[in-house]
């Protein structure tokens, strides 16, 4: 059978654009990507809150063989990270292969003609002979589990989804959560609103960082042969260790055990309350739970019209939020800062998928725990493949791993082309092999030293794994290119149709 499209895509965010410029390098143009949105960018298209801007240097945060000269900061706003994946939707000539404003509801291989049957809304289905699941980790808004969060009467806002519609100027304002978007959030609406309280459950270890606007002499080295790249070099560098080297190798790096002293020096010196400080002061080590990045966070606390709850939540009620203490915090608009499903089985993908027999993949994840052989592909279910799956992402730049992933499945789609198979399959000892290293490397991470037992982060799943590939980037950028393709089983069981 032939089917409608050689390749599917999910998502048309930067993974999505990613897969399909490698996809067209290797002459595999026969592919379509399916965007539940009505523009490209993924993150950068949902989330507009107020202050949204990367929290790595911009210069690391683009592609290789594309770098930006247009920068303004050196962490650039939201709207330059959308308007850079639009660039690369129109310099790649992508835009007439997205079918936008269409969401995947489902996906199911067919065994007996090799193929995947994607179920759409709208549209009814589709069947491609590959997929690329490019859905991202940083989507499905997570709601908290808090009783009465829907009685709210007044504005209720998610900073994932965010209505520009609403004023906040002169608002009493509750916003739950102190992670990464709150972080931003709140120095942003603290001068405008007339009181904010913010409910903090765990606090977060927040840095600055040294964004500012860039001068003409920085934008006239980028156009210089070479400047770009060195300056995504030293970027990348520095993103390197701050977090691959200092979470992965905390056991061997002295320098990362030194990190929570400087996060308290920071404290106290833009946080003047003792007890506010103290309070927003963590008790597990830096790098436990995903840090903050903003000059003014920490030193926003000092306003008179900002109060830090650490009081836990009792309910939600139609006029603000009530705390175990008995105290009623008035609001006229809540803000749910509460981010993503991110580790949960049903995120990654976005949608149920059914491999060989019928198997569910989030029922394989919950029984056998969060697994995919570096990071790509998980047994069971052939010819699919994951930007970002488990044990795919080292807490580096995403787009050095959107291209080592990418090289991985072309990698793999050329070499069903030179053997004509229809079928592209991990085995389960390749898979085991790598899940066992995982298992074998990840003692020396900061995650599994006592010090992370109060983080209550989201790096760990239900399982009390944590998904994050114990290795730096370049070892992930390598493997990619070298990993052995007798790992996979290619074969040819369906009557017709290539990987062309």
């Amino acid at each position: 059978m032939h089917p409608d499209f050689q390749t599917l895509i999910v998502g048309a965010g930067f993974s999505g654009i990613g897969a399909a410029i490698g996809l067209d390098a290797a002459g595999m143009n026969g592919y379509q990507i399916v965007e539940a949105g009505e523009g490209v960018g993924g993150t950068w298209f949902w989330n507009t809150y107020p202050g949204i801007a990367v929290d790595i240097p911009s210069f690391a945060y683009q592609f290789s063989f594309e770098q930006s000269s247009q920068w303004s900061r050196t962490y650039a706003h939201g709207h330059e990270l959308r308007a850079y994946a639009e660039h690369c939707a129109t310099k790649y000539g992508l835009w007439s292969r997205i079918r936008f404003n269409t969401k995947v509801i489902g996906a199911a291989f067919d065994e007996e003609n090799d193929l995947w049957r994607i179920d759409l809304d709208p549209g009814g289905s589709v069947t491609a002979r590959f997929l690329i699941n490019a859905s991202g980790v940083l989507t499905i808004p997570n709601l908290p589990d808090i009783d009465g969060v829907d009685s709210f009467a007044g504005i209720t806002l998610h900073t994932a989804r965010w209505d520009h519609g609403q004023d906040l100027a002169g608002k009493r304002v509750a916003i739950i959560g102190t992670g990464a978007s709150a972080v931003q959030v709140i120095p942003e609406i603290a001068p405008i609103v007339k009181h904010l309280t913010v409910f903090q459950r765990t606090p977060i270890w927040c840095f600055p960082k040294a964004d500012v606007p860039l001068s003409t002499a920085a934008h006239v080295a980028m156009r210089v042969p070479g400047g770009k790249a060195l300056q995504r070099l030293i970027s990348q560098a520095y993103v390197e260790l701050t977090f691959p080297l200092a979470a992965h190798y905390f056991t061997v790096n002295p320098m990362a055990r030194h990190m929570d002293d400087i996060g308290k020096a920071i404290l106290r010196k833009q946080v003047r309350d003792p007890v506010v400080r103290d309070k927003l002061t963590p008790r597990y080590a830096v790098g436990c739970k995903r840090p903050g990045f903003h000059n003014t966070y920490l030193s926003t606390f000092n306003r008179d019209n900002v109060r830090l709850v650490t009081t836990p939540i009792d309910k939600i009620t139609g006029g603000g939020v009530a705390t175990s203490d008995g105290e009623s915090h008035d609001a006229d608009v809540l803000i749910l800062a509460t981010g993503f499903k991110v580790l949960d089985a049903d995120n990654i993908p976005t949608y149920p998928v059914r491999g060989v027999g019928g198997q569910s993949l989030a029922g394989f994840w919950d029984e056998n725990r969060l697994q995919a052989y570096e990071g790509v592909s998980v047994p069971g279910f052939p010819n699919m493949f994951t930007v970002f799956g488990p044990y795919g992402f080292v807490g580096s730049s995403y787009f050095a791993l959107i291209e080592a992933q990418t090289r991985h499945i072309v990698r793999c789609l050329k070499q069903a082309r030179r053997k004509s198979a229809t079928r592209v399959e991990v085995s389960q000892q390749a898979n085991d092999r790598f899940f066992a290293e995982m298992m074998r490397k990840r003692h020396r991470q900061i995650f599994w030293q006592d010090t992370c037992r109060l983080a209550n982060s989201y790096y760990f799943d239900k399982h009390g794994d944590v998904a994050l590939r114990p290795a730096t980037t370049l070892e992930a950028y390598w493997r990619s290119r070298r990993f052995p393709l007798d790992d996979y089983r290619f074969t040819t069981t369906a009557p017709s149709g290539t990987a062309g």
